[in-house]
């Protein structure tokens, strides 16, 4: 395990009182570099997500490594009183619990920075401030409302949810940016601040060249399924031992595509030629392509695509990434036991330096 007093943020002091997805995402991002993550639990219970099921206690462990668990009645006076003291000596505090929760509580920004006015206070929520304010925000509320639902999935099918909390990650990542520069700008005034991670407006963005396309076309895009209208050949295609992405996106890998494939007859055939042309006649060449990759073994098809540096990749299943050599390679596979009888992994926080990098240091805790 890498020791934590090396990681780049291992001088910072960080209070969590995050449930589920987004808050524990922020505040292991923080906890991945190195700060001091103390995660405040309710008493019993804890983090919602450690009752619900396999899936959350397999989300519960991936993404609260690194922290510690403190129970605290936040209703009783001491539990108050033991949170405003580990407050004291934070540097941020993260929280995502229902829009005027903390201020009912007396845990709001403007209460614990008047105790600790260097405190960076990062409050996520499902909208930011204004119309939508007071609705109830989730991830797949942001999901719908920003447009990223309407274009993932199949043509004529409903629209589907990303397969991972994206909207809760993405509050949680523009959060923790927000943060650090709240934290730099600390640096030139001495004076913390509240800092907003807001899941609609984070989904929002993701899709905003989508919402520029609608605008300048006036007209929205179909779901994509897996494809993207900009590029002829960019799918996936089922071979023997399952499905691969191929992605041609340059007049280069065109040739080098038919040559890994042995299609090069492909090349004679005017509908396909050019790169406008592979646009104009995506559904012919799709089609035609298909046929030439069923029944092929997916490994050999691979590695002649990798050869030629065409854009390929298995479609993987989330096994397929436990000790991936490449994860490996990175540095950023998380090794840790779950209790006395299990170990598992997951993936740490992909933000690295010439000299620096995530670390793993401390299992998931046991409540409190």
């Amino acid at each position: 395990m890498t020791d934590r007093t090396d990681l780049p943020l291992s001088d910072l002091r960080v209070v969590e009182l995050g449930n589920i997805v987004a808050g524990p995402f922020a505040g292991g991002m923080f906890a991945d570099l190195g700060a001091d993550v103390v995660k405040v639990e309710r008493p019993g219970t804890g983090d919602i997500i450690r009752t619900q099921g396999e899936t959350g206690e397999a989300m519960f462990a991936a993404l609260n490594r690194n922290k510690r668990s403190v129970e605290l009645d936040l209703k009783s006076e001491a539990g108050l009183a033991a949170l405003y003291e580990l407050v004291d000596d934070a540097d941020v505090f993260v929280e995502n619990l229902g829009r005027g929760a903390p201020e009912r509580l007396g845990i709001g920004s403007d209460d614990l920075r008047e105790r600790n006015p260097e405190l960076v206070y990062l409050s996520i929520k499902g909208f930011a401030d204004g119309p939508y304010g007071d609705r109830a925000g989730m991830d797949v509320v942001a999901e719908a409302m920003s447009g990223l639902m309407s274009v993932t999935g199949e043509p004529g099918r409903q629209p589907v949810r990303v397969g991972t909390s994206i909207a809760d990650m993405g509050a949680a990542l523009y959060g923790v940016i927000g943060t650090l520069v709240a934290l730099r700008e600390r640096e030139r005034t001495g004076e913390g601040q509240r800092v907003d991670g807001t899941l609609f407006e984070a989904a929002a963005h993701w899709t905003g060249y989508w919402t520029t396309y609608a605008d300048l076309l006036g007209e929205d895009p179909e779901p994509l399924g897996a494809s993207h209208p900009s590029w002829g050949l960019y799918d996936v295609f089922p071979a023997e031992g399952g499905w691969l992405f191929v992605g041609v996106t340059t007049t280069r890998h065109w040739p080098a595509f038919c040559r890994a494939v042995d299609a090069e007859d492909l090349l004679a055939d005017e509908r396909f030629d050019t790169v406008d042309k592979r646009r104009a006649n995506k559904a012919e060449l799709t089609e035609t392509v298909r046929e030439r990759l069923s029944g092929r073994d997916r490994e050999a098809l691979l590695d002649a695509l990798y050869e030629e540096s065409v854009p390929a990749a298995p479609v993987n299943q989330p096994s397929d990434l436990l000790d991936d050599e490449g994860l490996e390679a990175a540095g950023v596979l998380a090794r840790f036991a779950v209790d006395d009888d299990r170990d598992s992994q997951t993936t740490m926080t992909p933000v690295s330096g010439e000299r620096f990098g995530p670390g793993q240091y401390r299992d998931p805790p046991a409540l409190g």
